[in-house]
């Protein structure tokens, strides 16, 4: 198989709650022993589905966990739209956006681990899961710099720009190369440098 079954709009109630839960047996696993721990029979067995039906919705556990990420950055994308960004300026309101995120990855590094591992991993054949997380980010923080007003030139690319050093960060904290406060240092840096009112 090359690709999963992705969420469409004739998607039933069942097979929703399926995934669903299969989702949270893999963020479960993944939360207890990072990407090692993540085995499709387990996932199978805890989300109490079908081995077959398991791969049918995600081929691999790449595609599983690239899935996971998604739904976290779906979860943290839903929490973060309750309420207006704060800030007077662009910087402030993307930089409140990203150091959120950060620590919402940092309170469990071993999910981080797991995800950010498969998102490294991914192929082709999860480009679509991909790029949906990374169109999840890019709408987070450039709803920030726009605040309800018109957009600016390059917001995009910005967001794009940002959201890459924000994940490139998550990789050298999880390598163990930085700290976790250093992660936050640097993302906030080049938003300085690259968000302008």
């Amino acid at each position: 198989m090359t690709s999963t079954a992705s969420p469409v709009e004739t998607e039933t109630a069942s097979q929703r709650a399926r995934r669903a839960r299969i989702i949270s047996a893999t963020l479960a696993l993944a939360s207890r022993g990072g990407f090692e721990a993540v085995q499709m029979r387990e996932v199978a067995e805890r989300s109490e589905v079908a081995l077959g039906t398991l791969y049918r919705y995600f081929p691999s556990k790449i595609h599983l966990l690239v899935s996971a990420m998604g739904s976290e950055v779906e979860r943290l994308s839903g929490r973060l739209q309750k309420r207006q960004a704060p800030g007077g300026t662009r910087a402030e309101r993307v930089s409140f956006v990203l150091e959120r995120s950060t620590r919402s990855l940092q309170r469990d590094p071993l999910l981080t681990e797991a995800m950010v591992r498969a998102m490294m991993a991914a192929d082709a054949s999860v480009a679509r899961e991909v790029s949906a997380i990374r169109q999840g980010m890019s709408d987070l923080i450039v709803q920030a710099m726009r605040d309800g007003g018109e957009p600016q030139e390059n917001d995009v690319e910005i967001a794009a720009i940002l959201q890459d050093v924000w994940f490139a960060r998550q990789i050298a904290w999880l390598g163990g190369r930085i700290e976790a406060a250093d992660v936050w240092r640097d993302i906030h840096q080049a938003i300085v440098l690259v968000v302008h009112d």
